[in-house]
């Protein structure tokens, strides 16, 4: 550990670097020091280096790295590219913090972990959601069984999103996102589902494309079965116009339920007691976290540091990090091939362990709707 601020570049100066990244960089206050953006329009990234004091602006990644050199890089890019700018940066010695979805295919998340081997830095996902202070108290929670065992679960991300939103062209492809709501809307809170539940062992799914033009789906159901013996249902929509973010999970002596959209604070959490249970001071103890961090990037950045100045791998990286990936996966294999599909089936030799449409008629991407942008989200 060190009293030196941690150097800090951003890759993509669009909307969810200024309006995400920037601001968690600066709660760190002197904890950090920002000394460059890269983005492949050049005015844009002088544009974004002025107006929030950057020293470094650059159009070509490898440039920066070689003369920034960050200590931690933000890929704030379309995830098309995070698997080859994380390997960049990994190989420099950079670590890096890859905006979700982290990349296109389990085989691009497994070429960032041996970057990681080789270069010896690691790679974090954006999952804000398990860091805030609620979650990680109902986490704590179930996992020393203070709720009894969890049987029943429910989570949805029922979004919307309307047809103009897919006028950007690198959105609703699977070139460019590589997926639909499953992969970049709901990812999140399946990622939190899955701090709150474990490990998953078996998905069944379907999708559809029901009324957007695009080439991924616009909504999924799955049926989950977790290690502890729990199911839980999954949907994820960007179709809903009352929209909301919501997971449920009924244990043996509780009820533990968040609401919220984009983040949550103490306040969107409820717990109720099975009605055997009247030990009010065990019920007290249940929504009382340790402070009111809400869920967002600067929760998880701070812990994100912490691992960083202690030269630990950070959560929501390696084993971790690729679960999440491992389950939209699964999703999506089960769905287009319509069968209940395991972790264990997620090999290289599997169609879908390197496109998640399994180049399944019907679903593979056509030529005209493909995308090369580069530009910032």
């Amino acid at each position: 550990m060190t009293n030196k601020p941690v150097r800090v570049a951003l890759v993509g100066a669009g909307s969810i670097a200024e309006g995400a990244h920037l601001p968690a960089l600066a709660a760190q206050g002197d904890r950090v020091q920002i000394v460059a953006a890269c983005d492949v329009d050049p005015e844009r990234v002088k544009s974004f280096c002025d107006t929030h004091g950057i020293p470094g602006a650059y159009t070509d990644l490898g440039e920066m790295l070689e003369q920034a050199r960050p200590d931690l890089v933000h890929l704030c890019t379309p995830p098309s590219l995070h698997a080859e700018q994380a390997r960049q940066c990994l190989l420099a010695g950079a670590w890096v913090w890859l905006e979700k979805p982290p990349c296109l295919s389990l085989a691009e998340y497994d070429v960032i972990t041996e970057a990681e081997q080789a270069g010896g830095a690691y790679a974090s996902v954006v999952f804000q959601h398990r860091f805030g202070a609620a979650g990680r108290h109902a986490a704590d929670l179930i996992a020393s069984g203070g709720l009894g065992r969890p049987l029943v679960a429910h989570c949805s991300t029922t979004w919307y999103r309307p047809h103009s939103y897919y006028e950007v062209p690198w959105r609703g492809t699977w070139d460019s996102e590589g997926g639909g709501p499953t992969m970049g809307h709901g990812i999140h809170q399946m990622d939190l589902l899955l701090a709150l539940l474990g490990d998953w062992t078996e998905v069944t799914a379907v999708v559809g494309r029901l009324d957007r033009d695009v080439e991924t789906e616009d909504v999924s159901m799955a049926i989950m079965r977790f290690e502890n013996g729990a199911m839980a249902t999954v949907v994820n929509s960007v179709l809903s116009p009352r929209e909301e973010s919501y997971i449920r999970v009924d244990l043996t002596d509780a009820t533990v339920e968040v609401k919220h959209l984009y983040g949550y604070g103490n306040d969107d959490w409820t717990y109720t007691p099975a009605p055997h249970v009247d030990d009010q001071e065990r019920v007290a103890r249940w929504s009382a976290p340790a402070g009111d961090e809400p869920s967002s990037h600067a929760a998880q950045l701070t812990v994100l540091l912490d691992a960083h100045d202690r030269g630990e791998r950070p959560p929501v990286s390696g084993a971790d990090g690729r679960r999440t990936l491992e389950l939209v996966t699964a999703v999506y294999r089960s769905a287009f091939t319509r069968s209940t599909v395991a972790r264990a089936d997620l090999t290289p030799a599997d169609p879908f362990y390197h496109r998640l449409h399994g180049d399944t008629d019907g679903w593979a991407p056509s030529s005209s709707r493909s995308s090369t942008s580069t530009e910032g989200e």
